[in-house]
Formats: C-alpha cells, sequence, structure tokens
C-alpha cells in the first residue's frame, strides 16, 4: 500500500523504524526504495513532483513485503521547510538526491548547488528533527578520484580529489563538497548526539533501469549503444557496479560497517570494446559496433563522439586504467558483487522496452 502526500504536517509523531529516502524517483534511490520494501520496512519517499507519472509510477509499482509500507512526499532540496517536513520522524535516512550530470551550461547552478545547498538543508533538518539515528549519504568515485592519476593506479577511500574545479570537474567537486558539508557536520563536538553516519561511493552503476529518468545517468553509456548512436567505438576502460549491490551496499550501512565510514562499491572494469562485444553476442539483433577508433584519433576527434569529452580529458582517460579498492564493503558490510558482465546483459531487456 502507498499513499502520495504533497506535504507532511509538522512534527508527526515518530513512526518506527521509518526509512526516508531522498531522491527516490532517482536510480539508486529508486533500488534503494525496492530493496527497503522488499524487506518489509516503511518508506518514506521524496520526489520533486508527485504528480509526474515518470518520477512515481514506477515506485507504485514496487512489491511491499508484509509489514512494510511506502509513502511518496514531495520536497525540494532548495526549500528546507521543505526538507524538514519529509525527515521529521524518520529514524533513518538515506540520502541519495543529487544532480547526476558531467557537464551543464551552468555548472555551479545546474550540478555544485543542488549537491551541496541540498546537503547542507538535509542535515540541518536531521538536527532539527532529533529523531534520525542512521544517516547514510550517497556519494561517488568522483569523490576520490583527482584529475590526474597514474596509469594502473589503484584508489582506496583515502583520497579526495581536492584538486576538482567548476571548470575542469563539476560533479566531482560538487560531491567532493557535499561530502565534507556531512562529514564536517558529523564530526562537530566529536560527534556528539549525531546519528551514525556512512557514505557509500558508487562507481558507473549499470543494471535494469525502473523508469525512462534513468536512462539519462550512467546508463546513457549502454544506452547509446542499444539505439545504435555509437558507430564507433573510443578505447576507454570504465569501472562498473550494478544498482541493485549499490542498493544492498546503502542499507547494509545503515547497521553495518564503521561510523562515520566511506565504502566504495566497484564490482569490477570493461572496456568499452567489450562491453559492446558482449552485448552483440547477447543481442545480435543490436549491431552494436565492431571497430574502436585508434588512440590518436579519439584523442584529438573525442568531441565528435561526445560534446563531454574534451582534449585533457582525453588524454587522462583513453587508453589507461585505474581501480578501486572495494575490498571494505566485502569485508565490513559483507558485501559480493554481480559482474560488470552481467550488470550490461541484464539493463538491455527493460532498457529495449522503455526505448520502444
Amino acid at each position: 500500500m502507498w499513499k502520495a502526500s504533497t506535504a507532511i504536517p509538522p512534527r508527526q509523531v515518530m513512526a518506527e523504524g521509518l526509512v526516508t529516502v531522498t531522491g527516490a524517483s532517482g536510480y539508486i534511490g529508486s533500488y534503494v526504495v525496492a530493496n527497503l520494501l522488499a524487506k518489509g520496512k516503511k518508506v518514506r519517499a521524496t520526489v520533486r513532483d508527485v504528480e509526474d507519472p515518470i518520477k512515481v509510477d514506477h515506485l507504485k509499482e514496487l512489491d511491499i513485503a508484509e509489514g512494510g509500507s511506502l509513502e511518496i512526499v514531495q520536497m525540494d532540496l532548495f526549500d528546507l521547510d521543505s526538507v524538514k517536513a519529509a525527515i521529521d520522524g524518520s529514524t533513518d535516512l538515506i540520502h541519495t538526491a543529487a544532480a547526476v550530470r558531467i557537464s551543464a551550461k551552468d555548472p555551479q547552478r545546474q550540478i555544485v548547488d543542488p549537491s551541496v545547498i541540498g546537503t547542507k538543508n538535509v542535515v540541518a533538518a536531521i538536527d532539527a528533527a532529533n529523531t534520525v539515528e542512521r544517516f547514510v549519504h550517497t556519494s561517488s568515485t568522483a569523490a576520490i578520484r583527482p584529475l590526474v592519476w597514474r596509469n594502473g593506479e589503484t584508489f582506496t577511500t583515502e583520497t579526495w580529489a581536492n584538486d576538482a574545479t567548476l571548470e575542469t570537474n563539476p560533479y566531482g567537486l560538487a560531491k567532493v563538497m557535499a561530502e565534507k558539508v556531512v562529514r564536517e557536520w558529523h564530526s562537530e563536538n566529536g560527534g556528539e548526539g549525531k546519528p551514525r553516519m556512512v557514505t557509500i561511493h558508487p562507481s558507473v552503476v549499470f543494471g535494469p533501469p525502473m523508469s525512462k529518468i534513468h536512462l539519462r545517468g550512467s546508463l546513457s553509456f549502454l544506452n547509446a549503444l542499444v539505439q545504435r548512436k555509437v558507430p564507433l567505438l573510443i578505447p576507454i576502460q570504465i569501472n562498473i557496479v550494478d544498482v541493485r549491490d549499490v542498493a544492498e551496499a546503502h542499507v547494509r550501512a545503515l547497521t553495518m560497517g564503521e561510523n562515520a565510514g566511506r565504502y566504495l562499491t566497484v564490482s569490477g572494469d570493461m572496456q568499452f570494446s567489450e562491453i559492446s562485444r558482449s552485448l552483440r553476442n547477447e543481442y545480435p539483433e543490436l549491431k552494436t559496433p565492431r571497430f574502436t577508433v585508434p588512440y590518436l584519433i579519439a584523442l584529438f576527434f573525442g568531441p565528435l563522439f561526445d560534446k563531454r569529452i574534451t582534449f585533457s580529458w582525453a588524454r587522462q582517460h583513453l587508453r589507461r586504467k585505474l581501480y578501486w579498492d572495494a575490498t571494505p564493503a566485502e569485508r565490513e558490510l559483507e558485501m559480493t558483487w554481480k559482474s560488470p558482465k552481467d550488470s550490461v546483459i541484464e539493463s538491455v531487456p527493460k532498457m529495449l522496452e522503455i526505448n520502444e
């Protein structure tokens, strides 16, 4: 059973085990909601517009296990009163809401502000509610990887992307700044009176989409192949994790892992050519491209393949590899991962259905 609401009366009596999920219409957020409902949890899912079918219809169709319930509420990250109302009475909070894009005409307003201002409002709302016991924040590998790295380097959560700027890496800047908001807030007065807090750091996220809006983010890589919008391939490695594993890591982090822990969620990597070949072998009718453009051509003509590709970005990423140490999540959250290939292949049927 689900219900929709455009507002929540202030100071509700706390519902036992109420989990609020911000950004619930998003790719990760939708799967977090689905995971919680399958476990019989009481979930309050926030969306920007409860009347928008593309944001809420897939949530209404989720299976709800015995004891669970779903409330879909409207929330504006820029409106503190709206955020306070959404979080009020919650015992658990999973904050996935953010702008998931690497470039924009106005990166400050379109990428950085939603993450940073929104997260400031979220932690202020937690303090105002005084009921939240556990808080999981969705960060990213983008908050860890600096602009310059050595070929073959393996990153851990000890690193920060402190060289990210509005001009060179607005998405990384947004993720760094938002996570630092959370960590500085959590460490106030030595953490006294603050809820348990964990940050989760996914790489590129694949897996079956639930809604058309899920094709706009990391799945745009695959969707471009499926829609035959990529005639040629570029020599690039993609670090992958399945969206269902990311959701499970968020839910486990409510009660597992270290307080104030940072956890990478990465299952492995594939070359763009491997992804295309796997799709072609599994779905021959897609006729995905076979030919990888030579490095020098891709380096100088990258923008012709994707307008987001700059020369400096291409020089740093093409034909080079980096890796992520996700063993802490395996050890402390007891995570296991779907293989990157399975995530790729299992993304396609629902993607084709949505694209019809």
